[in-house]
């Protein structure tokens, strides 16, 4: 496995096409995509020009927007999962989305790619110089809150997010900048 983060671009289409497929009209965690989402160029074009727009931390953002960087999981050219790094916190970052939010394709789960990319978003962090991350999931994951608990997640709560389209919610910490994480 040789996994990488790479930027939306064109060049992969027909991989993420794929990928975006797999995951039907729901919303996929961490694409940048809301639901129902159409794999098709026109939707990629708008995806890349947004990945750009967020992740340029000198532009002036929407009120509910914060600075993102939109990345795809990669492994030897077939995207597998998706990976959205929120430079900060709003209110409903804070509550729900946390810093971190990312997705493996159905055909691709239980390879290690979550893990793979949450450790690549946790070295992203590391740049940027954050201590500590969020990173959410739900409550009846067991999968991503495993996978969360393996990179060094300390839960905060488990909260009822049902007002705001979730049910039970795991909210974890992540220390990006202590002695464990930096022996890393």
């Amino acid at each position: 496995m040789s996994v990488e983060l790479v930027r939306p671009t064109s060049a992969l289409f027909d991989s993420w096409a794929s990928a975006v497929a797999e995951f039907g009209e729901g919303h996929i965690d961490g694409s940048g995509l809301h639901a129902p989402v159409t794999p098709d160029r026109a939707t990629l074009d708008a995806l890349i020009a947004k990945s750009e727009l967020l992740a340029d931390t000198s532009a002036e953002l929407p009120a509910d927007s914060v600075h993102n960087d939109l990345y795809w999981i990669v492994d030897d050219g077939e995207v597998v999962g998706f990976v959205s790094f929120r430079h900060e916190l709003n209110e409903w970052l804070r509550e729900v989305g946390g810093h971190i939010g990312y997705a493996v394709r159905a055909s691709r789960r239980r390879e290690g790619y979550a893990s793979a990319g949450l450790a690549l978003a946790l070295d992203r962090a590391r740049e940027l110089g954050l201590d500590r991350v969020l990173v959410t999931c739900d409550d009846d994951n067991v999968g991503s809150y495993r996978t969360i608990e393996r990179a060094g997640g300390v839960l905060q709560d488990v909260t009822d997010q049902s007002a705001r389209g979730h049910s039970m919610l795991r909210r974890y910490w992540i220390d990006v900048a202590g002695p464990q994480a930096r022996a890393k």
